[in-house]
């Protein structure tokens, strides 16, 4: 029973955190905002997360739908295409105001940034990889393939049609992104 408490009130510090940086914004959200919403002190928060950066990172990665493992279909384009649809599934399922404050608040607060690079870009840069070392394992691709550089035009395309143009997100867009986009800049062999 006790394990069990505390996943609740671990959910429940999470969820306030969620709440709160949705209504006020990275830089309002307080610990002490956070332990009120929660209906816990400080220092249970404290235990768990060392700071703010850290426990809103915990947050936004938890809330996120994202696969947690690599892809593995057996073939480039159709592991692409899955990984692509959980970013897409992850991303259409958070709050858009705030994954907005959250960029704006990891531009003035490089701790943040780096919590957030470190956990949340991290295991994206770490799925790509797994799919691109298959790809070069099976003679697919070249063994210069950029997976970082996938990984960063995939989020950054994706976070454009959500945030700014507002263009559908959807597997017939997946589909024009993997074979217009990532397969070319895969299939380049870099000199």
């Amino acid at each position: 029973m006790p394990r069990e408490r505390d996943q609740q009130r671990e959910e429940a510090i999470l969820h306030a955190a969620l709440e709160l940086l949705a209504e006020i914004g990275y830089d309002q959200l307080t610990m002490d905002a956070v332990a009120a919403r929660a209906h816990c002190s400080k220092a249970t928060i404290y235990r768990r997360w060392p700071g703010k950066a850290e426990l809103v990172t915990t947050a936004v990665r938890r809330q996120a739908v994202a696969a947690r493992a690599a892809p593995d279909t057996g073939g480039l384009r159709t592991d692409l295409l899955e990984a692509i649809a959980a970013m897409r599934i992850s991303l259409v399922h958070q709050d858009a105001a705030r994954i907005i404050g959250l960029i704006a608040a990891m531009r003035r607060d490089p701790s943040l940034a780096e919590v957030v690079r470190g956990q949340l870009l991290a295991s994206k840069r770490e799925i790509f990889g797994a799919v691109i070392a298959r790809a070069v394992t099976r003679g697919d691709l070249p063994a210069t393939a950029d997976h970082e550089l996938l990984a960063e035009i995939s989020s950054a395309v994706l976070l454009s049609r959500l945030l700014v143009t507002g263009d559908p997100l959807d597997p017939a867009f997946e589909q024009h992104l993997v074979d217009a986009v990532l397969m070319p800049v895969l299939q380049h062999t870099y000199r």
